[in-house]
């Protein structure tokens, strides 16, 4: 097992393992909240607020936790892929760059195509994106669109696309191809991600 904080020839470091965790646990967090608030609340009630807001903060996070992913991938080694036909390869990289896209586009579109001020975390307070220069600028005075305009088509490319089948399927084929190395392969591709001492 690597005690590297940085990645290895051999192993992702001790960062790029947290990074990558703490992400399945931020997209964890924001499904949870989001289906709880649709599928046990009331709108508009106190528990349906508190689930909207947890979730809009799950996904700030995943908006943030992205960043740093990408700024420790280009500044590291990448652990070399394990052997096996070309084809496996360039699955590979292209699931990994597909889900890459979908954690920055689903934070964007998210905040981007909400009409609600989140609080992060009940912690400090983040403007509507119908409030920032950014939508005046772009939205309002280039594309000549209200937020209502401008919200319908990003609130379903985010609802409807992307959270609720494109992500589970890029997951699916993510965690498939992991337990596959693992237990059919039986190579380090998993093992690589968790720390195990193999």
């Amino acid at each position: 097992m690597t005690h590297s904080y940085r990645n290895s020839a051999q192993d992702y470091g001790r960062i790029a393992r947290w990074l990558h965790w703490g992400m399945a646990a931020l997209f964890l967090l924001a499904y949870c909240a989001v289906y709880y608030r649709h599928w046990f609340t009331e709108k508009q009630t106190p528990e349906n607020m508190v689930a909207l807001h947890l979730h809009l903060s799950a996904g700030i996070s995943i908006g943030t936790v992205v960043v740093l992913r990408i700024v420790w991938r280009v500044m590291n080694t990448q652990p070399a892929l394990e052997p096996g036909p070309r084809w496996q390869h360039l699955s590979a990289h292209a699931l990994h760059y597909a889900l890459y896209a979908v954690m920055i586009a689903m934070p964007v579109t998210g905040y981007i195509g909400t009409g609600v001020a989140a609080e992060y975390f009940y912690l400090f307070q983040i403007p509507k994106f119908e409030e920032t220069w950014l939508f005046q600028a772009l939205v309002w005075d280039r594309l000549g669109l209200t937020f209502e305009e401008w919200e319908a088509p990003i609130d379903f490319f985010h609802k409807e696309i992307m959270g609720a089948w494109l992500v589970w399927i890029l997951i699916a084929g993510h965690a498939g191809a992991a337990l596959y190395h693992h237990f059919k392969l039986k190579d380090r591709t998993l093992v690589k991600m968790t720390g195990d001492s193999r």
